[in-house]
């Protein structure tokens, strides 16, 4: 028998059911992915349960979706949606603006230039250069430009763009923070980078795409630069909220023209309502902040709402790869990913400039 025919009482709770079962099965995934993430030698490679959870779901996805009852579909997308975008927001109880305050003007100086020119490059290099979507080429910047995956997510939410743009998005981030976190130090031991202390956790911290891969990174230079760098990544995660408050406005500008055109067009100012362009757990990401900030949270209570948060985080990015096929993948994939490498290139070449003249302008 088919919820077509039951009750209208019989039918809503069947499918509150089904979504429940869908979120627990999400939940479940998560937990084993989690597991999967903390084995030393994934841990090793700077791969995040993040990212962990977006390959495992799209392989699930496309193998073995057929034995997941249809009716846990919904539950999938509440992790993908409602629940990313509370838990992007409960990401900024990782921030401090007290941390932030440490690397002061010349770690805010690395981070705005660093993120506001690797968007603008990405947006462009994908949309005219290789003829990506805007929501695709967006989607992959972000990534780079600010905090790996959980930009991604973030920008996922405010775009409310395809699973499979946001699955893209992460593999460039996978693929070139991975050869970051190995590189940049293997550079520095043969002598290659020539940077101090500061400089090299200005940089490792101003172009590295994941936290994870920040300190991965850092850590093999020195506990002082790696100190630098996380603050310093921190801070790009910072602005974070203030990208996505601009990108809203932008992506909304069209609609409000359109609207204003109509509004002209018929005489009347009465306007039909739009969506508020700014993205509420933004705000929510700041009072986050604000309450990291001022302490008002036990230490205790601070860690485990991180570690909470980095599981419905992975939840999430399970959900989007459970959402993911293959074959969408397969028809933009390589022209994301020559985005995700020229903004690998000029997160090197260019990173290295802005941090040498950050390091000459305060130093």
């Amino acid at each position: 028998m088919t919820t077509a025919h039951l009750h209208p009482a019989t039918a809503a709770a069947s499918s509150t059911r089904g979504q429940l079962n869908g979120v627990l099965f999400v939940a479940l995934f998560a937990a084993a992915v989690t597991s999967v993430a903390s084995l030393p030698t994934v841990a090793a490679l700077g791969l995040s349960p993040l990212i962990v959870g977006i390959v495992a779901g799209a392989i699930y996805g496309n193998v073995l979706r057929d034995g997941m009852p249809a009716s846990w579909a919904a539950g999938v997308n509440f992790s993908a949606r409602k629940l990313l975008r509370i838990a992007v927001a409960f990401f900024g109880l990782r921030v401090s603006l007290q941390e932030i305050a440490q690397v002061g003007l010349p770690g805010l100086a690395e981070s705005v230039l660093i993120v506001v020119s690797t968007l603008a490059i990405g947006t462009w290099a994908g949309m005219k250069l290789l003829k990506l979507d805007r929501d695709t080429a967006l989607l992959t910047a972000a990534g780079s430009a600010i905090c790996g995956a959980a930009a991604v997510l973030a920008f996922e939410s405010t775009l409310q763009s395809k699973p499979h743009k946001s699955a893209m998005a992460v593999g460039s981030v996978v693929l070139f923070g991975t050869l970051s976190m190995f590189l940049y130090p293997a550079l520095m031991r043969a002598g290659w980078l020539h940077l101090d202390t500061v400089g090299a956790g200005l940089f490792f911290g101003g172009t590295i795409h994941e936290v994870a891969q920040v300190v991965g990174a850092a850590s093999n230079v020195s506990p002082e630069a790696t100190h630098i760098a996380t603050i310093v990544k921190m801070t790009r995660v910072m602005l974070l909220v203030p990208v996505l408050l601009a990108v809203g406005m932008w992506v909304n500008r069209p609609a409000r023209h359109a609207a204003a055109h109509r509004g002209t067009a018929d005489g009347s100012h009465a306007h039909a309502p739009r969506k508020l362009a700014v993205p509420w757990f933004a705000l929510g990401f700041l009072a986050c902040v604000g309450v990291n900030s001022v302490h008002v949270l036990p230490d205790a209570a601070t860690h485990t709402l991180t570690l909470l948060d980095t599981f419905a985080l992975t939840m999430a990015m399970t959900a989007l790869g459970m959402e993911t096929r293959v074959a969408q993948i397969r028809e933009a994939g390589p022209r994301a990913l020559m985005t995700g490498l020229v903004l690998y290139v000029w997160l090197f070449a260019g990173g290295l400039g802005i941090t040498w003249a950050v390091e000459r302008l305060f130093g």
